[in-house]
């Protein structure tokens, strides 16, 4: 499982010009699921995302995570995360999970974040996204589990 994690001032997400998700600062998470990627997988991507410290603190070092900073987490989906990039000129998706397989797991991750955290927005997974976001810092993150 990969999570790009990117520190934001705020982020939405719109589906069909519908605003179905949106947080002011926080984390907006693009997550990508891959075929050998399980429930204990997506358990460790959480954890890491809440506790993974991005935010400044008083001495403006990277000290706080998220809940420290009671920051908003918008989850999105995003299978090309996991494309193999390494060869030629096309994104090639072999390690990628199933349409299914990818679903059954954003949507577990999403209800473990839902049941674990209060702040949580979301895309729609298959879904063609507009998402837009004021990345801080920048501050961009690969996570992989």
């Amino acid at each position: 499982m990969k999570g790009l994690i990117q520190r934001v001032q705020h982020a939405s997400v719109h589906v069909d010009n519908e605003c179905i998700g949106h947080i002011n600062q926080g984390l907006l998470l693009l997550l990508g699921v891959e075929r050998q990627d399980t429930e204990e997988a997506a358990d460790k991507m959480l954890h890491k995302v809440l506790n993974y410290r991005v935010f400044s603190d008083d001495a403006g070092r990277m000290n706080l995570n998220l809940q420290q900073v009671n920051g908003g987490l918008l989850i999105v989906s995003q299978f090309t995360l996991v494309a193999d990039t390494k060869k030629g000129l096309r994104p090639g998706f072999s390690m990628g999970a199933t349409p299914e397989q990818g679903k059954t797991l954003y949507s577990y991750f999403v209800q473990r974040a839902q049941a674990t955290y209060q702040h949580i927005g979301t895309g729609q997974f298959g879904a063609d996204m507009q998402v837009s976001l004021v990345n801080d810092g920048p501050v961009t993150f690969l996570l992989e589990t």
